[in-house]
C-alpha cells in the first residue's frame, strides 16, 4: 500500500493471534485503512506439543500462514541473523502482544516509530507476566488495558493509551484476558494516527506506584480452607481458571485425602458453621465452609484420574458418603509456568 507505514508484529498465543487478526481487518477497512500495512509477522518457533508431541506452529504461526504474511520464528529476539533481517525490511513500527521474549537494544532501535506493546493491565499496577491472573486473584474492582512503548525495562514504557474495565467478581482469566487484548488492539490503532503525524502525547509511569505480576508457578493452584477465606479461594479461582487451576484436599468417608480440581466458584451467600468441615450440595454446587466460616460454592469438580465434571454429576456418584476438606499440604518445590 503506497504510503503506509510498515509494521512488524510480533506476538504468540491465541490472545496475541486474536490482536494480528484485528490489526490485518483494520488496516484493510475503516478509518484505518490505508494508514499502515502488516509487512511481517515474528513468533516463537513451531513447538511440540499434545500427547503425539506433534511439532505444531503457534496460533501466530498459523495465521500468518493463512494470510500469506512473511513470519519469522527466531529461537531468540537477539539472533543477530534475525535483527539484520529486521533492519532490511525498513520497518516503521513494531507492534507485539504476548510474544513471550525479551527485546534487546539492538531491535528496540530498528523501527523508525518504537515498538508498542499491548498489556491487559492498568499500568503501573500488575508489570510482568501475568498481571490478569494477578489482578483476578487480588479481587481487583478495575482492570484494564495499556499501550504503551516497549523500553528495556519491563513493561516500564511511556504509556501511549488506556482503558478501564470495572469487574464484576466472577470474570474468569482466560475469557478477560482475550477481551482486554481485543479492547488493547483497536485501542492501539486508533492512536496509530498521532504516533505516525508527532501529535501523540505518551506519558511517564508512576514508578512508585509499580506493583509486580509475578510469573504463575505450579503452586499457585493450592487452596486451604483451614487457613484461607472463601474470597481468597474464589479470587484465586478466577485467576487461575486456565493454568494452573485449582485443587482443594478432600476425604471421602474418612478415606486418604486426594486432591480434587475445581472451577466456576462463587461465594455463598451468609455463614456456615465454622468448626466443620463436611462438604454438602447446595443446589447445583458444592459447597465448602472454611474455617472463619466463609462459604465457597463450588459448580465444577475434577476427582483424581477423572475429568473435570458438574459439581452435582461428582456428588451423585458419592452416593451420600460423607465428604470433608482436610488442611492442605505444606507448598511442593514450585513448577514455572509452561
Amino acid at each position: 500500500i503506497r504510503g503506509a507505514k510498515k509494521v512488524v508484529f510480533l506476538g504468540t498465543p491465541d490472545v496475541a493471534a486474536r490482536s494480528l487478526e484485528i490489526l490485518l481487518d483494520r488496516s484493510a477497512e475503516g478509518a484505518a485503512a490505508g494508514l499502515y500495512e502488516i509487512v511481517g509477522v515474528v513468533t516463537n518457533p513451531p513447538a511440540r506439543k499434545g500427547r503425539g508431541k506433534k511439532i505444531v506452529a503457534s496460533p501466530v504461526g498459523t495465521l500468518a500462514e493463512e494470510r500469506g504474511l512473511k513470519c519469522l520464528t527466531p529461537a531468540s529476539a537477539k539472533d543477530a541473523e534475525f535483527l539484520d533481517e529486521l533492519e532490511a525490511m525498513g520497518v516503521d513500527l513494531c507492534i507485539t502482544a504476548a510474544y513471550g521474549q525479551y527485546l534487546p537494544k539492538r531491535f528496540l532501535a530498528t523501527p523508525k516509530f518504537g515498538t508498542l506493546n499491548v498489556h491487559p493491565s492498568l499500568l503501573p499496577r500488575w508489570r510482568g507476566a501475568s498481571p490478569v491472573q494477578r489482578s483476578l486473584e487480588a479481587g481487583d474492582e478495575t482492570t484494564g488495558v495499556s499501550v504503551l512503548f516497549t523500553v528495556t525495562k519491563m513493561d516500564a514504557g511511556p504509556i501511549l493509551a488506556q482503558a478501564d474495565r470495572t469487574l464484576g467478581g466472577d470474570e474468569r482469566a482466560p475469557e478477560l484476558l482475550m477481551e482486554l487484548f481485543e479492547e488493547g488492539t483497536n485501542l492501539l490503532v486508533d492512536n496509530l494516527a498521532g504516533v505516525f503525524d508527532g501529535s501523540a502525547e505518551p506519558w511517564e509511569q508512576d514508578e512508585a506506584a509499580v506493583t509486580a505480576a509475578d510469573k504463575i508457578s505450579s503452586d499457585d493452584a493450592r487452596c486451604d480452607p483451614a487457613s484461607e477465606a472463601a474470597a481468597t479461594i474464589h479470587h484465586r479461582a478466577r485467576g487461575f481458571a486456565g493454568w494452573p487451576g485449582t485443587w482443594v484436599m478432600l476425604s471421602i468417608e474418612g478415606g486418604e485425602p486426594q486432591k480434587f480440581k475445581f472451577s466456576h466458584t462463587r461465594l455463598g451467600e451468609g455463614a456456615g458453621a465454622a468448626d466443620s468441615r463436611e462438604v454438602t450440595l447446595e443446589g447445583k454446587a458444592a459447597r465448602i465452609t472454611c474455617a472463619d466460616g466463609s462459604v465457597l460454592d463450588i459448580e465444577k469438580i475434577q476427582p483424581p484420574t477423572k475429568k473435570m465434571m458438574d459439581a452435582k454429576a461428582w456428588w451423585n456418584g458419592v452416593r451420600g458418603r460423607k465428604v470433608e476438606w482436610v488442611p492442605a499440604p505444606a507448598p511442593e518445590p514450585a513448577q514455572a509456568q509452561p
